[in-house]
């Protein structure tokens, strides 16, 4: 008989491969739920937003970060800080339009894709869109209104997955109705 020797495993590895291939069958199971890839698009965007909205907690308990002073510094720390802590890589900011309320994070090796082909006639599903809602998510909630979309998609060919993120207004800390 032979012996088979114990191999350590990273269990970051293990839990960032069971995440992607968790989210392949969320996926899989939206497509054969909804009848077009628009619909799907939305419901992966709208997953994304309530993970963005409950992740924001973690992220401000466990980082320390305090308030940013503008978008470019919101922009650093969504790169080099949240998609590390949540996804272990870290995006290039890149893109800055000219009036520095628009940039781009430019995705290398989305984990997200790993293990992932997009499936015949689906040429209009945004597989990532789920980043996009966590976004909008987890940036509304410490006031800050952004439009999210997807530029370029490695799955559809790109170099890199491309984020474009557009601030569009500073939201107001809301006081319920009657309680001044």
């Amino acid at each position: 008989m032979s012996r088979q020797t114990a191999r350590p495993t990273d269990s970051r590895k293990v839990s960032a491969e069971l995440f992607t291939l968790t989210y392949g069958a969320l996926v899989s199971q939206l497509l054969k739920d909804y009848e077009n890839d628009d619909d799907v698009n939305k419901q992966l965007e709208k997953i994304g937003y309530n993970i963005g909205i409950r992740a924001i907690e973690d992220f401000l308990a466990r980082s320390n970060v305090t308030r940013c002073n503008d978008f470019r510094e919101t922009a650093d720390v969504i790169s080099k800080i949240a998609f590390k802590m949540f996804l272990g890589i870290s995006p290039a900011v890149t893109n800055w339009s000219p009036a520095g309320d628009e940039f781009s994070l430019l995705i290398e090796n989305n984990p997200l894709t790993d293990f992932v082909e997009l499936p015949e006639g689906h040429n209009k599903l945004n597989y990532s869109c789920v980043l996009c809602g966590a976004l909008k998510g987890a940036l509304e909630m410490v006031q800050l209104e952004v439009d999210v979309k997807i530029v370029q998609d490695q799955l559809k060919g790109d170099n890199v997955t491309e984020l474009r993120v557009k601030f569009i207004k500073r939201l107001e800390d809301a006081i319920p109705a009657g309680e001044d």
